[in-house]
């Protein structure tokens, strides 16, 4: 962390500021200008917040050099992750599909994608039962040796998703910032994709998985699911940015979940061309 002192610090005030970088176990790199001293906080800097520095006398302002995520970055494991459910491998240099389950018979894939606590958004469409279903559709998929990826809405719906044996759980973008959800998942040992919202910038992203790896879960990967778009018929496109940012930047595995994205001017080939080309190594359609 670089720490800019303001032009009438003092050497006391400067003094406090290595006082305490110490008493954090890091130590300081000084750099005394004409106008300003520069310190460095040498050592792990997310022991602290910037705002800490920036509150003590003298300083001007405090700049992170490291990021809020350390296990699953790059700078602590180089290769991909490759997650293993039923024989399936997911990261690495393959690129797997999953297709999205939308009617009673189980698609041909050996992968696929459920949504069955899936409400509508109209306060008057009665609401679904479906957990007799979702047990009975994992049930069959697990005999055609199919992997099931199972979405939940709500941190009430872990356990029933769990009872029903899911082998991957799918967080949608709305459920990043629950933090009791993500401490939960942390817990557990099945693998985990972690999608961003609409809104979501990549390190918010990035931070919600480190949370969830912290606490000992490792079985993680990324989906991405759209972004805000301009044009006014297709409100949301596929954010190829954020996959090509968090391809580089962790070894995490990548979903980009496409089946919802399609529109008039984009058909579902040319999404899935997109996100392979963007990096991600799995596509839901």
């Amino acid at each position: 962390m670089i720490i800019v002192m303001q032009r009438q610090a003092t050497a006391a005030q400067i003094n406090n500021v290595i006082t305490f970088i110490r008493q954090r176990g890091l130590h300081e790199h000084i750099s005394h200008g004409e106008e300003r001293t520069i310190i460095g906080a040498v050592g792990d800097e997310r022991v602290f917040e910037p705002r800490e520095l920036e509150a003590l006398a003298g300083v001007e302002k405090a700049l992170r050099i490291l990021q809020d995520w350390r296990i699953i970055s790059r700078e602590t494991q180089q290769q991909d992750t490759i997650i293993t459910v039923r024989g399936q491998q997911f990261g690495g240099q393959q690129c797997q599909l999953v297709a999205t389950m939308t009617s009673s018979q189980l698609p041909e894939s050996i992968n696929i994608f459920i949504d069955p606590f899936y409400q509508s958004a109209s306060p008057y469409t009665p609401p679904l039962q479906n957990n007799i279903n979702m047990q009975q559709q994992i049930k069959q998929a697990h005999q055609a040796n199919q992997s099931v990826w199972l979405r939940i809405r709500d941190v009430r719906q872990l356990e029933p998703a769990l009872q029903a044996e899911a082998d991957i759980i799918y967080l949608g973008g709305e459920l990043m910032p629950n933090r009791t959800l993500l401490n939960e998942v942390g817990c557990l040992n099945i693998p985990v994709v972690l999608c961003k919202d609409k809104h979501h910038q990549v390190d918010d992203w990035l931070i919600a998985a480190e949370h969830i790896a912290l606490k000992g879960n490792h079985h993680l990967m990324l989906g991405e699911a759209g972004t805000l778009s301009l044009e006014r018929n297709a409100p949301y496109r596929l954010d190829v940015e954020a996959i090509v940012k968090a391809r580089q930047i962790t070894h995490l595995p990548i979903v980009a979940n496409i089946s919802h994205l399609a529109h008039a001017y984009m058909n579902s080939a040319t999404l899935m061309q997109l996100a392979q080309a963007a990096g991600a190594h799995i596509v839901i359609y």
